[in-house]
């Protein structure tokens, strides 16, 4: 004999520090799942704040938020278990909780054990550690609460099974990387395989600042096959029948809905879309304005934006100069009308003269140099911001990881701006999801991922007359970055030690640029910002 149990995944994007927002937000979506047969309903960790609240965690009037909050979902008495995230000071310590509520009553709580002190994580900084199990009862099934992290390391969920669990519930919040989806289903396969419970993960969804939280809940029965899976990039509210056998409680999940593979480029431009649409909308932007030089990195941040806010949302402006090519301006011309975004071209030529000459008694006698280049590109940044202060859009940077690794960035020129959505993409990756996006539908000119980048600041200027080949350069840094390798494992694994001396050398000394770089979306993991924390005065030397 069995009976069934309705679980309902709220695969929901909050905002962080909305208390009283994500309230509703919670009361919302349990009322759906319960009109459509819910009787569990599981939300992501942190709900209430959502995820990260970083130092907000430190604010005195947290506390009373977080009691008025609980009380208000109390106050409802809804018929559905809801098992929601949460921050809560006990005995003056605050703990990162999950909390099981029922009719009005707070059946259970949790406190979560392994707190992540690594990468973009520091909840060592906020949160205490808890060390019990937490068990529910619902139709004779006893149900396990962990939260993320726990689900990573092998006791909590082995807690659980000696306090009786039948089956794990885990809130997430998991931000996302490339191959991080591989990584957490590995992770629940490995605790299913120890536990032999079935397991079902709530991850949640948005963009925060730099972080991306990709969704992709999923379900995992006992032999560890993937039963069911959420969207990814998107809300849901994702519906999971689960088999209660009524003589021993044991649970076994129904195959559910899947959601459709997709490649790898794929994911990783909805994660630039969901990043730049969130930071746009959650901060009160009407809009985005961005520079378009003709280049492949501007077309594919315009791009982007379009996907993100709509073409009534975005505004380019190529500000051109004397080495500015006929065919950069044909390309950004098309690219912006094939997008229908608002467009327009302001010359930088007459603020540039007016600079140089009144610069002209101090750089007399002085040689040409990357000091003339530079000008041209705060002039652009000049404009832009002069834009985005009588308009109220955000300026979007067009800068990538590689130029960001070496410098080839200028400050208060074109690392002007609030957010940067290639910002942990290298180049290379910048060709390849420009003929991504191209296959949705034409709108970079085939010239312009063909052609040799150049920043068109000098005559005849090429990005390659000073750096090595983009797929030599992109390597040597993934392995310097992500890869934590010395200039000596890098030069063993087959490159010039020029090359790798001279890379080596411009990433160490230009940490201070990449400090005074606006945030952005953050898809490896070893992005620039709060993965990796160098400091800017150092002589550890290059390579070491």
């Amino acid at each position: 004999m069995s009976t069934d149990i309705q679980i309902a995944i709220a695969q929901v994007n909050l905002v962080v520090g909305d208390i009283e927002g994500n309230v509703e937000r919670v009361l919302d979506e349990s009322r759906t799942a319960m009109r459509q047969g819910a009787d569990i309903i599981l939300f992501p960790e942190l709900t209430l704040t959502s995820y990260p609240p970083e130092d907000l965690l430190l604010r005195p009037s947290l506390d009373l938020r977080i009691e008025a909050a609980l009380a208000r979902l109390l106050s409802e008495q809804l018929d559905i278990h809801m098992v929601i995230g949460y921050p809560k000071r006990i005995d003056g310590k605050l703990y990162n909780m999950a909390g099981v509520i029922h009719k009005g009553q707070l059946v259970s709580e949790y406190r979560k054990q392994c707190l992540p002190n690594y990468q973009v994580f520091d909840e060592k900084r906020y949160f205490a550690p808890g060390d019990q199990p937490c068990v529910f009862t619902l139709k004779g099934s006893q149900f396990g609460v962990i939260i993320c992290e726990d689900m990573w390391t092998p006791a909590p969920a082995e807690q659980s099974k000696i306090a009786g669990a039948q089956c794990l519930l885990v809130l997430n919040a998991s931000p996302f990387h490339i191959d991080k989806s591989e990584d957490r289903l590995a992770a629940a396969s490995k605790r299913v395989q120890d536990t032999g419970l079935p397991l079902i993960y709530a991850n949640l969804i948005g963009g925060q600042d730099e972080l991306i939280f990709d969704g992709s809940s999923f379900v995992v029965d006992a032999a560890g096959t993937i039963c069911s899976q959420a969207p990814s990039f998107q809300e849901a509210l994702h519906f999971q029948t689960l088999k209660i056998d009524t003589h021993n409680g044991s649970v076994i999940p129904d195959q559910g809905d899947m959601q459709s593979p997709q490649d790898q480029l794929a994911i990783i431009y909805q994660a630039l879309v969901l990043g730049v649409r969130d930071y746009v909308n959650k901060n009160g932007f009407p809009g985005v304005i961005l520079g378009l030089s003709g280049g492949i990195d501007s077309a594919l941040t315009l791009a982007i934006a379009h996907d993100a806010l709509g073409k009534d949302r975005v505004e380019a402006v190529m500000m051109p100069f004397k080495y500015t090519s006929s065919m950069s301006l044909e390309d950004a011309e098309a690219e912006a009308n094939a997008l229908g975004v608002h467009y327009r071209v302001l010359s930088i030529e007459p603020m540039f003269n007016a600079f140089m000459e009144t610069l002209s008694p101090e750089f007399e006698n002085a040689p040409k140099d990357t000091t003339e280049e530079n000008l041209q590109a705060r002039c652009r940044g000049v404009l832009l911001m002069a834009l985005s202060n009588k308009q109220g859009h955000l300026v979007l940077t067009t800068g990538n990881k590689s130029e960001m690794a070496v410098g080839y960035a200028t400050l208060y020129g074109d690392m002007v701006g609030g957010y940067s959505a290639l910002k942990d993409l290298y180049k290379t990756l910048v060709f390849d999801l420009a003929r991504y996006r191209n296959q949705l539908s034409p709108v970079i000119p085939e010239r312009v991922i063909t052609r040799p980048p150049s920043a068109e600041l000098a005559p005849d200027q090429q990005d390659s007359d000073s750096l090595p080949d983009y797929s030599v350069l992109d390597a040597i840094l993934e392995l310097y970055i992500e890869g934590d390798q010395s200039a000596e494992a890098i030069v063993a694994a087959g490159f010039e030690k020029e090359d790798v001396y001279s890379v080596l050398k411009k990433v160490d000394r230009n940490e201070y640029k990449r400090r005074q770089a606006p945030i952005g979306v953050r898809l490896t993991k070893r992005g620039f910002g709060r993965d990796r924390r160098y400091p800017v005065t150092s002589k550890w030397g290059v390579g070491l």
